[in-house]
């Protein structure tokens, strides 16, 4: 019986294009650190330590901490000289991403989730945790779901695994303790968020705004647009689940 939703976050609970996203955030954070050092060189690393992050299965160490090693251990500047200017970047330019892109929150989102709250439903926002707390969190709020309660929210200082890894939903399953069969996890992207069956982890694809090449294969359990979510939802189908 499923008890726990898992949702992605971009392109599934907020709707945006996630690579105009990412050109506006690099932008943003070369234009940050531009009195540092040459943005271009940030920027490049950047991707790289987060390839290195991506592709880390150490189980003893999280996230943030393989980012962290890889990233200034190619870097001329120190960490507690350049960490101050990093943090500034994501209190003060990084919430203002989401005006200059137009983000708005999706209309049907809380509604959704506040309904499976009120059924007693555990709710788990699965987002690739690549990010740092605060701009999990402010992306949150872009969404207008930043006050809701749920039982966990993926990030990089926690996670030791990314997606499509199955060690990352293994994880999560062990974090809420919870069984595979009792959890089905939402999104946007054929390769991260439906590696999630691999586990017996029941699958549904949100094709508003689909990412992802399909070239791992994986097939999902449902699909449809957001507004069909919704309807899933309310289902006998999912009832039964």
């Amino acid at each position: 019986m499923v008890r726990t939703v898992m949702f992605d976050l971009d392109g599934t609970l907020i709707h945006f294009e996630f690579e105009g996203f990412m050109r506006a955030y690099l932008a943003a954070v070369g234009a940050r650190v531009a009195p540092v050092m040459d943005p271009r060189r940030f920027v490049s690393q950047l991707l790289k330590s987060t390839e290195a992050m991506m592709a880390n299965l150490d189980p003893n160490r999280t996230n943030q901490e393989v980012f962290m090693e890889d990233f200034f251990s190619k870097m001329d500047l120190p960490q507690d000289v350049l960490m101050p200017v990093i943090d500034s970047f994501y209190r003060e330019d990084f919430p203002n991403l989401a005006g200059t892109l137009g983000i708005r929150p999706l209309p049907a989102a809380r509604p959704v989730l506040e309904d499976l709250f009120r059924r007693g439903y555990e709710v788990v926002i699965a987002t690739n945790p690549v990010f740092p707390r605060v701009a999990t969190e402010e992306r949150l709020r872009w969404g207008g779901i930043g006050d809701l309660p749920f039982r966990l929210v993926t990030v990089y200082e926690d996670c030791h695994f990314c997606k499509p890894n199955p060690e990352y939903y293994e994880e999560v399953l062990s974090m809420i303790g919870r069984k595979p069969e009792e959890c089905i996890m939402v999104g946007n992207d054929v390769d991260e968020d439906l590696a999630a069956g691999e586990l017996g982890i029941k699958t549904y694809l949100v094709e508003d705004c689909l990412m992802g090449s399909g070239a791992l294969g994986f097939k999902p359990d449902y699909r449809g647009k957001f507004n069909d979510l919704v309807g899933f939802f309310i289902s006998d189908e999912f009832a039964k689940l």
